[in-house]
């Protein structure tokens, strides 16, 4: 079903269907643009489309499967301390097709954990643990929300494309 059109006949169905239809909003900004462009500052902001897809993806993967469901990853926030900033810095491996890809990969599992869990499961990193699963959803609706209207700005910038 597309994200336009998702239900609302509960509040699992109406969380999801928001945040989906925000990642779909993003990733679609970063559809067409050549490598040179999606790795453009095409503002006077530092950001460009393929540093706010990475960033959106780690901190996808560290919402939901980290702070969330409490799972580790090594070599890997919270455990390797990293500078600030530096999801959204891109390394020379870093691509459109494998930032989407790993995007995707992230989305896959915070949509299984949402789907698994209770709405009301409290957060298993103990400093959020007086936040839940709802929060969580809540939170990823606002900041891929805020980083789709980032990548909009950018994409208008590169080539007159509007709307998310």
């Amino acid at each position: 079903m597309p994200a336009a059109e998702f239900s609302t006949d509960s509040e699992r169905d109406a969380l999801c269907g928001f945040l989906d239809k925000q990642r779909d909003a993003l990733i679609r900004k970063v559809a067409g643009v050549s490598e040179d462009d999606a790795r453009r500052a095409a503002t006077v902001s530092s950001l460009s489309l393929l540093s706010l897809l990475k960033h959106s993806a780690v901190w996808e993967r560290r919402w939901f499967q980290i702070i969330f469901a409490g799972r580790n990853f090594p070599d890997e926030w919270p455990v390797a301390e990293e500078d600030k900033g530096a999801e959204f810095r891109l390394t020379g491996e870093d691509t459109v097709e494998s930032v989407l890809a790993f995007y995707r990969e992230q989305i896959a599992a915070s949509r299984e954990i949402t789907a698994s869990l209770d709405l009301g499961s409290p957060c298993s990193w103990p400093t959020m643990a007086h936040r839940n699963l709802r929060w969580v959803a809540l939170h990823m609706i606002e900041e891929t929300a805020r980083h789709a209207g980032h990548a909009d700005i950018i994409r208008e910038s590169l080539d007159g494309s509007r709307g998310l």
